[in-house]
């Protein structure tokens, strides 16, 4: 049976919960344990599917087809552990679990209430694969004090009773502010988020501290004493130059040993950080910079574009380069020339989106990386914008465009080369879909077979004709077009088996350019970084070379 280690937050969001659990996972791993991690979120919404990227960020897809945080991209980044739909929660959908049972008179008439009914949904969610592994990492969204995260305290205080004694810890992340003006870090912070998480019958066994400066003895002493912890519990975090240094880090301040202690975990194995020191020489030692822009409509949210940055980042550790990213809002150059914003870089890459908003751009971009020979990356939208981007300018298709576009606008004004995927095959299944559906959960969504073709770029990539990628898709490339759009040198590279949808384009006499329907960047892992990436980054730095 697993142990547990329940992660909370207090005093501030954004402390970086989600990287401390996947840090403590990468650190219990590196001790020969198995690890699975899990995001358990208190808004009411069932999934971030349907949350704009402003609101929410980056949303994270799972290879079964779950919607997830973007803190599952942090697990699988550092532990390597594919993510299930079942590490992801939030209270829109335990309710509407505790609902739909409700309705089916699953309660036998009782009056349904947070406790014991939606509690105990929670419970038997944490429960599912607990006889799976050694640890089981449980990082609780949002702050202590938060009216809709109680059910979630309650429920993990519950939980750490009805198992055996010494089989459930909690791990409590805080702040230590510095006061500039006085010289001093503050405690008082953290006592009182101790505090709070107390009075919810809730005692951490590890509190985590964030800190620009280091942590006197001193003060140290005062948290351990003032918040019934072990002053060897208290762990500082300090601000990093990059999140991949963060095992090293907390393992330097005893973190994973901090871990092992509170289960009475003894002799403690001792650590294979070898990994993690290599990937830490390739973020410091490297030969020289590339300049890639990222050309979206969601840029002044980085979140929005956080897998992507990560697996540019994972792409300059193959080649031993420093990937500098610079954002390009699509908008601004919806209407004028793209050269001016574009002109320097040594790549371009246009991500996914939604919308209509900031297409016209993300065409420009494609057309100006197709001219000028730049290294180009289409990533689900962005394929389909290099599509229309080839119908429009090589095979003189003038009013090519998306039929999401036409959706939107509610009239009809493009020959839609994109159209709106009614049915596709999942497994041995026909998926069916129609244009009024519900917004969520209804995309083709998580990893699906794809075909590349023989002697294609991408199959020299890949090292293989045959590739499993995750998607997050409404709308498709359509098939009819091919033959025309490959006369006029654009490569239908990758297909679905059946043949039927397009998956990978890329140009030819290019010396980079492809479009991918799916998401790679998904699967992209520090110690072993995605190829597209990785290829992609080397045709960067082949160019900054001939600058």
């Amino acid at each position: 049976m697993a142990r547990y280690v329940f992660i909370t937050g207090g005093v501030v969001s954004s402390l970086g919960k989600g990287l401390a659990s996947a840090a403590l996972g990468a650190l219990l791993q590196a001790r020969g344990f198995s690890v699975r991690l899990r995001k358990l979120d208190p808004y009411l919404n069932v999934d971030p599917g349907t949350m704009s990227p402003f609101e929410h960020g980056e949303v994270f897809v799972t290879d079964d087809g779950a919607e997830t945080d973007l803190d599952l991209g942090h697990y699988e980044r550092f532990t390597g552990v594919a993510a299930r739909n079942t590490d992801s929660v939030s209270s829109g959908r335990i309710y509407s679990n505790v609902l739909e049972k409700e309705r089916r008179g699953d309660y036998l008439g009782k009056t349904i209430q947070v406790v014991p009914h939606v509690t105990n949904e929670i419970k038997d969610f944490l429960a599912v694969g607990d006889d799976e592994v050694d640890f089981m990492l449980c990082e609780i969204g949002g702050t202590v004090g938060d009216i809709e995260g109680l059910p979630f305290f309650e429920a993990i205080r519950q939980f750490s009773h009805d198992k055996p004694r010494g089989e459930c810890i909690f791990m409590h992340l805080t702040l230590l502010p510095y006061l500039a003006a006085s010289g001093e870090l503050k405690t008082k912070p953290t006592q009182h988020s101790v505090k709070e998480l107390q009075s919810i019958g809730i005692a951490p066994d590890i509190l985590v501290c964030r800190s620009e400066q280091p942590i006197p003895e001193k003060e140290r002493e005062k948290i351990a004493l003032f918040c019934n912890v072990r002053k060897e519990a208290v762990v500082a975090a300090y601000d990093l130059g990059s999140i991949y240094e963060a095992p090293l880090a907390y393992h330097r301040e005893g973190l994973d040993q901090a871990v092992l202690d509170a289960f009475q975990i003894s002799p403690a194995p001792k650590p294979d950080l070898t990994t993690w020191q290599d990937v830490q020489d390739r973020i410091h030692k490297t030969d020289g910079a590339v300049k890639i822009a990222i050309v979206g409509k969601y840029v002044q949210l980085e979140d929005a574009y956080k897998s992507i940055k990560e697996a540019l980042v994972h792409g300059g550790m193959a080649n031993r380069i420093k990937v500098q990213v610079e954002w390009v809002d699509a908008e601004v150059f919806d209407h004028e020339d793209a050269a001016p914003h574009l002109e320097g870089f040594h790549a371009i890459l246009v991500p996914g989106g939604f919308g209509e908003r900031g297409t016209e751009g993300k065409i420009k971009a494609a057309e100006f990386a197709r001219t000028r020979k730049i290294p180009y990356l289409g990533i689900c939208l962005g394929m389909q914008m290099a599509v229309i981007e080839a119908a429009r300018n090589l095979a003189k298709i003038e009013a090519a465009g998306s039929e999401e576009f036409d959706h939107e606008a509610g009239q009809k004004r493009f020959e839609p080369v994109v159209y709106h995927l009614k049915e596709w095959v999942k497994g041995n299944h026909a998926v069916k879909r129609k244009v009024d559906d519900d917004k969520g959960g209804t995309m083709r969504l998580g990893a699906y077979t794809a075909h590349l073709a023989e002697g294609s770029k991408v199959a020299e990539v890949y090292g293989t004709t045959e590739i499993e990628e995750r998607h997050r898709h409404r709308y498709e490339v359509d098939i009819k077009y091919r033959e025309k759009l490959e006369e006029c040198g654009l490569t239908f590279s990758g297909m679905s088996p059946d043949g039927r949808l397009p998956e990978i384009v890329e140009v030819k006499d290019h010396p980079w350019f492809i479009g991918v329907q799916f998401h790679p960047e998904l699967k992209s892992k520090p110690f072993a970084p995605h190829p597209l990436f990785a290829d992609f980054v080397r045709a960067a730095k082949d160019v900054s070379r001939l600058v």
